[in-house]
């Protein structure tokens, strides 16, 4: 059973609490069929706007609650990635529209997204640029009362299955970042095609973008011409949170697991649980977990306390917990001796999940530079 005194923190207020218990429930009834990711994330999409947990990943009406998001992502990773996965990029998908999005926007998507009726998706990264958002060179130009659209996009989460894209591209209101503008873009738009499915070690849905003379309406311009990179950043302030709350359940998981496995297991007439290596592996893997927890829920109870930014917060916060819930996942799957690389089980599949989490949203070393900078310039 994972540890829930963290929810007695001073970060959370009641409101959390009983969230927390809502997505627990619900987290223990999902069921989710893994042969086929496409039509489980679209099953995952569906039941989990059903049972009213879409609802935090997109607010028409004011700020998003990050305590909630992360809260959410954290009990979600624990009992399934594919059902974090689901959750977390209907959040990021809308999250620019709710945000910065026009009346008009929020009315068309927010609610087909948060009841699980359609199914969004971020695209920023490129194939030349990745983390380097600010030389990105797909663009968008004006033609009359709209824009057309040209470019690449890659390693699109629920590229091939979304309804949607918050889609970044170029419109040369500027050089370098202020050069950017976000769009809405319906999947079915023409221009628009799948250009390749992307295998990935822990099966999620991802895609290479196509965009050939793709034309958008211009009120599809979400916030003002030239401020996607600022639209793009803010989201990901919220969201890196997040991600770092996903890398923390699968940690709790990870010591779940090899907390009951070395109870059980006994060598030489005791439980590997006697011996002090043993515990020494142990004891980290608390801390790490605990020292994680304390860094996310400071920036997302930061942002929620009215922070406009919290860039340097929420980058430690992935760091910190993405690196470390690797080691703690490594230590688990150590602790189960032969059993911790046999495919299917919990330690293993948590082995494949959590390297990603170190890469997408801002690599690790990314955000290294990120905390420098803040720290410099303070």
């Amino acid at each position: 059973m994972a540890d829930k005194t963290f929810l007695h923190w001073p970060f959370f207020e009641d409101t959390h609490r009983d969230w927390a218990a809502q997505v627990e429930a619900v987290a223990g009834g999902l069921h989710v069929d893994h042969a086929d990711t496409d039509t489980a994330c679209r099953t995952l999409v569906a039941d989990l706007g059903e049972a009213g947990i879409l609802q935090e990943t997109g607010n028409p009406d004011g700020p998003l609650d990050v305590r909630r998001l992360c809260l959410a992502r954290e009990t979600l990773a624990r009992h399934d990635g594919l059902a974090d996965f689901a959750f977390a990029m209907q959040g990021l998908g809308t999250g620019a529209i709710s945000l910065f999005g026009s009346d008009a926007q929020k009315a068309e998507w927010l609610p087909l997204t948060r009841a699980g009726k359609a199914i969004s998706a971020f695209a920023l990264t490129e194939p030349q640029s990745g983390s380097d958002v600010a030389n990105s060179t797909m663009t968008a130009t004006r033609d009359g009362e709209a824009y057309v659209l040209n470019g690449q996009k890659t390693w699109i989460s629920n590229g091939g299955i979304a309804d949607v894209y918050t889609v970044f591209a170029r419109t040369g209101d500027g050089p370098g970042a202020r050069g950017l503008s976000a769009f809405v873009v319906p999947a079915d738009t023409p221009g628009l095609t799948i250009a390749e499915r992307l295998d990935t070690i822990a099966p999620h849905p991802l895609a290479t973008l196509d965009f050939t003379d793709c034309r958008v309406p211009a009120s599809a311009l979400i916030g003002d011409s030239g401020a996607g990179f600022k639209i793009a950043m803010s989201v990901l302030d919220v969201f890196r949170s997040t991600v770092a709350a996903a890398a923390l359940g699968f940690a709790r998981r990870a010591l779940d697991e090899a907390v009951t496995r070395v109870s059980a297991r006994h060598v030489q007439g005791a439980p590997l649980s006697d011996l002090q290596l043993v515990q020494g592996h142990i004891a980290d893997m608390a801390v790490d977990i605990d020292a994680s927890a304390l860094l996310i829920y400071r920036a997302a109870w930061t942002k929620d306390s009215g922070a406009p930014r919290i860039t340097r917060e929420a980058a430690m916060a992935k760091l910190f917990a993405t690196d470390h819930a690797q080691n703690v996942i490594d230590k688990a799957v150590q602790l189960h001796g032969g059993d911790g690389v046999r495919s299917g089980q919990a330690v293993e599949k948590l082995y494949r999940e959590i390297r990603a989490l170190r890469i997408y949203e801002g690599a690790s070393d990314v955000q290294r530079i990120i905390i420098a900078r803040q720290t410099l310039g303070q």
